[in-house]
């Protein structure tokens, strides 16, 4: 019996189907009481439905399991609800080690919400992690409840009836719609867990001082005039009323149990009010107060749990909800926000200001607002799903510095983003990378290559500034996505044009020249010595209504995907009366298919919205590049929507099972994890089909020599690499020798690196000189937050100073991995450059795809390193293998539960 056999699953709380918080925990012999108690209280109908029969004596001997002796394979899971037990389930292997009976019971006042089926998921995950691949379950074929969670888990199941019985199988081995249906019950019950905190019927205050200063007041002051709907309170003993809001000495004195608590009180007390706010009924609280010392923080979080209240904070701003009926903003911020569609997420709370006056400014506005502090509970991750079914959001605004569960985070970053932009600052960008990573990987791995991977693969729009999140957003409002990266800008000053077609260029845009017919039809509209081959130069002399004729045009033309208007204030147009920006606010939207955004240089905002006579809305920013990045940030937006989602490919050839043995014996020898020896990396590179160059391992001269000779053949050419422990970049260490032909110069060889190295020498490695071809690396991290990332581009020994890389969260799609192929510098590379012939682009896609499977499968792959690996029009193989591992441990990304 090991201690990996009985270690017990971490207790977990997960959100039920009504929002309530629940408690899943390995049952214990001091637990038999509670469970005894479950039984003796269970209707005789749900007895019966349970044990097949209607007598106490099976729940007694049910409780009395969990005084024997623990053994592998057994296990029981309790659901705890505030302070009672509402369910147990049960799984216990037999004479098979892999096959499991299962039963489950809950208690008669929560049928249907969604205990049951969370109890089976967590003793799936549990299951897993013991080699268990089945559960088996009997139920009567009446009981249509149970028959029903078993079906709609989402894994496969199969029934097979006799008479009044029903004999139930469930394969354990997890896929996409496993996956999707704990999504979409993790959605639901996410969102009803959300409504007392973002649509709250009543709410209290806590901390509302007497005193000016008193921040507490200050947010009851911003929802007394902001008209919350609801009943509104304060707690605080010195006052009978605050901002002509009635006020109560305790919380236990209100004249109702508020649904939302705003804490504004000291550090020290915020766990104390928080455990009362719970045993009251409460459900949601926000906490202002800052400055919480761990003790505290994990007071105040374990009075949430216990309590079931969904946690904004602490060391926040507040949140607020603009809609009619709702009208709440408990927020201490100075100006109310303005109703609107963008739902606005942030860490910091100056950033939610910045945010809020900018949305303000350009009339967009904000449907909810949320400042997330130090966010123990609620996460960007919940405002997406509730954003994604609240009705009245259109566009998500996050600023993020960090995230609990960015797996999670991704996967319904992907879905939200496919109905909705999804925009970010990409807050904690750092520069100075890994310099003292171990590999070429872990060296390339940054934290902002990894923070970019998982923007790209969710689809959501990362920008650098808060300004550029709300030039974007301006533009995202207003105007539809740009069919393409083809823009025509138009300007009433040559220079400012020129300007702006290279801002276009440098965003990654394309101004190309116009077809020869639309040339003239402008030019017919244009004045004398107006050019239209783009930039569109229409002189200072345009008249208005040249002008606005010009950009209907072009905005209605096939060949253009987007016009960028550049006007300067002239004397001309002065003199004349004609007004150039009337151009933009005076069209018929009709006649403007593309979209439209203009730079006004004389304008002092960064970007502001104009409003058109049609009704329609029209970005205008101060300077051409902030114009050209909103105008890139929107194309790339159609360009991911218009292509379908990826699917991670099933691979033939894989044996994962003997990869894991492979590590666990590794780590049984080394249990603080290291590198693994070249024998054992080839044999990890074959687990999962990926095609390596022949090897041999030699620990003596004439190993050496027969191995070359095998490998190589008459007259072939081999390479010698030494090896110790602990070596990683051999080149710098003179480690390798290339290009050795014959017995006389693999003996030389053999003798000149033992002579280097033989105090630390533990033998070599024999391989056959590959053919030339393109270098490139492959390889992984694993980081402790984001999970497995694979990186590729130019390889060889200058990879880290050229530093083209691309990288990608596994498991890969197959769009990941194009993605991945092509977005490097060197892909004309392998695209067939100047008239060469293209690498096997097919097997570059499968070593990709078999990297991103081992590093899914194997959560102790700290590191792999693929470099080089040449390809070449006839084949795709790796010559250098460098892996390492450690004791890790698998993480479920389809167990709910929150953090």
């Amino acid at each position: 019996m090991t201690d990996t056999a009985l270690r017990h699953p971490r207790p977990a709380h997960a959100l039920l189907v009504d929002g309530r918080t629940v408690e899943i925990r390995a049952a214990g012999p001091d637990d038999h009481d509670r469970v005894q108690d479950l039984y003796a209280h269970m209707s005789a109908d749900n007895l019966r439905l349970r044990f097949f029969c209607v007598g106490r004596r099976s729940g007694q001997l049910a409780a009395d399991r969990l005084r024997e002796p623990a053994r592998p394979g057994r296990l029981t899971l309790l659901a705890i609800l505030g302070d009672r037990l509402a369910g147990v389930a049960e799984y216990a292997t037999g004479q098979d080690p892999a096959a499991a009976d299962v039963a489950l019971a809950v208690s008669d006042d929560v049928h249907h919400t969604g205990i049951g089926t969370l109890l089976l998921e967590h003793l799936v995950h549990a299951a897993r992690a013991e080699g268990i691949k089945v559960f088996d379950a009997d139920a009567l074929a009446e009981n249509h409840t149970m028959l029903k969670v078993f079906a709609d888990l989402g894994l496969r199941t199969a029934r097979h009836f006799d008479g009044p019985d029903v004999h139930c199988t469930i394969r354990l081995d997890p896929d996409e719609r496993y996956l999707a249906a704990c999504d979409e019950r993790g959605r639901g019950a996410d969102t009803a867990s959300m409504r007392p905190l973002l649509r709250p019927r009543s709410v209290v205050v806590i901390g509302a001082g007497t005193k000016p200063s008193s921040i507490g007041r200050a947010i009851l002051r911003n929802l007394r005039r902001g008209g919350f709907a609801g009943p509104l309170y304060a707690v605080n003993p010195h006052a009978g009323a605050i901002e002509n809001v009635p006020a109560y000495p305790t919380l236990a004195e209100l004249p109702q149990v508020p649904e939302l608590a705003v804490l504004a009180v000291p550090a020290a007390a915020v766990p104390e009010v928080a455990r009362q706010c719970g045993a009251a009924g409460v459900r949601a609280l926000v906490v202002v107060t800052s400055g919480l010392d761990s003790g505290q923080a994990v007071a105040l979080l374990g009075a949430c749990r216990r309590h079931g209240m969904r946690l904004v904070g602490p060391n926040c701003l507040g949140i607020a909800n603009t809609a009619d009926d709702v009208r709440l903003d408990a927020t201490f911020a100075a100006h109310r926000p303005l109703p609107g569609t963008a739902g606005v997420a942030v860490q910091s709370g100056g950033v939610g200001i910045a945010l809020l006056g900018g949305l303000t400014r350009l009339g967009i506005g904000v449907s909810e607002f949320v400042s997330l502090g130090d966010k123990y509970d609620v996460s960007g991750n919940d405002l997406l799903q509730w954003w994604e079914g609240d009705g009245q959001t259109d566009m998500a605004l996050l600023h993020l510095e960090s995230f609990g569960n960015p797996r999670a985070f991704s996967r319904t970053a992907r879905r939200v983003a496919r109905v909705m932009p999804v925009l970010t600052v990409d807050a904690g960008r750092s520069a100075a990378g890994r310099r003292a990573a171990a590999s070429h990987t872990a060296a390339a791995a940054t934290p902002t290559m990894t923070r970019q991977a998982l923007f790209d693969q969710a689809g959501i729009i990362a920008t650098r500034t808060i300004g550029e999140l709300l030039e974007t957003a301006a533009l995202l409002h207003s105007q539809p996505l740009p069919a393409g990266t083809r823009v025509s800008v138009v300007s009433n000053a040559g220079g400012a044009g020129v300007l702006a077609a290279d801002a276009c260029q440098e965003a990654g845009l394309t101004v190309p020249v116009l077809p020869h017919s639309l040339t003239r039809e402008l030019l017919d509209l244009l004045p004398a010595g107006a050019s239209a081959v783009n930039p569109v130069d229409t002189t200072a002399a345009v008249s208005e209504s040249a002008l606005r004729a010009c950009v209907d045009r072009l905005a209605g033309h096939a060949a253009v995907d987007a016009v960028l208007l550049v006007l300067v204030p002239t004397a001309l147009a002065a003199a004349t009366g004609d007004d150039p920006v009337r151009a933009l606010t005076h069209a018929e939207p009709a006649q403007r298919s593309g979209t439209v955004a203009a730079v006004l240089l004389d304008q002092p905002e960064g970007v502001r919205l104009l409003h058109t006579a049609g009704g329609g809305v029209v970005p205008a920013y101060s300077d051409p590049r902030a114009a050209a990045q909103a105008l890139a940030h929107a194309a790339r937006r159609a360009r991911r929507l218009a292509r379908p989602q990826g699917t991670v490919p099933v691979l033939k050839g894989t044996d994962p099972a003997a990869a894991r043995a492979l590590v666990e014996a590794f780590l049984a020898e080394h249990p603080d994890g290291g590198w693994l020896d070249p024998r054992a990396c080839g044999e990890l590179l074959d687990c999962y089909g990926i095609f390596r160059v022949p090897q041999a391992w030699a620990e003596h001269e004439q190993a050496a020599v027969d191995a070359a000779a095998r490998l190589a053949g008459p007259g072939g050419r081999v390479v010698l690499k030494a090896h110790w422990p602990g070596l990683v970049h051999k080149s710098e260490h003179g480690a390798v020798l290339l290009d050795l032909q014959g017995e006389e110069q693999v003996r030389a060889g053999y003798r000149e690196l033992t002579g280097l190295f033989a105090e630390v020498l533990t033998g070599m490695l024999v391989q056959p000189m590959a053919a030339r071809g393109t270098e490139l690396f492959a390889g992984v991290v694993q980081d402790e937050v984001f999970g497995p990332l694979v990186l590729f581009g130019l390889g060889g020994t200058a990879t880290e100073v050229l530093a083209d890389h691309s990288a990608r969260l596994a498991p890969l799609t197959d769009l990941d991995v194009h993605d991945l192929i092509t977005a490097p510098r060197c892909a004309p590379l392998l695209f067939g450059h100047r008239g060469g012939a293209a690498v096997d682009l097919e097997g570059l896609e499968q070593l990709l795809l078999r990297l991103s499977a081992m590093a899914s499968d194997l959560p102790q792959l700290a590191e792999a390193d693929l470099n080089p690996v040449v390809a070449r029009p006839d084949g795709v193989e790796v010559l250098d293998i460098r892996v390492r591992v450690l004791p890790r441990h698998a993480h479920d990304p389809y167990l709910r539960r929150l953090r």
